[in-house]
């Protein structure tokens, strides 16, 4: 499972811990009859956690991205760490990018699942 996190103005402690809590037992792995009904847990998977501040842009005026919603880089590094040590404790086999750097992560999607998950 590959996990792109954003943190947004506003996000705290308790939103990457119930994010985290979501992630780990979203069941969004096919069980034995496909259908979409095990967790990563269930599935044995392993998740790589990477920071992703794009995702708080909005473009709902001009042509250009607003990442004005994007939380401070100190923060937004205290929380995603935070979210990391929660996933793993909740589960063995996660990863993780380098927060904030200028990373090339190349994905292979298997299925048709992209789910963007919020605590707001």
């Amino acid at each position: 499972m590959l996990v792109f996190l954003g943190v947004l103005k506003g996000d705290a402690e308790t939103d990457a811990t119930w994010l985290a809590n979501k992630v780990v037992n979203h069941r969004i792995f096919p069980d034995e009859h496909s259908s979409m009904n095990e967790s990563i847990q269930d599935a044995g998977g392993e998740v790589l956690v990477i920071s992703q501040f794009t995702l708080a842009a909005t473009s709902k005026k001009g042509n250009r991205p607003d990442f004005a919603q994007a939380e401070h880089p100190v923060r937004a590094e205290e929380l995603y760490q935070h979210f990391v040590r929660e996933m793993k404790r909740l589960h063995k086999k996660v990863e993780t990018g380098v927060f904030g750097a200028n990373m090339q992560v190349t994905l292979i999607n298997d299925g048709p699942v992209t789910i963007l998950i919020s605590s707001s």
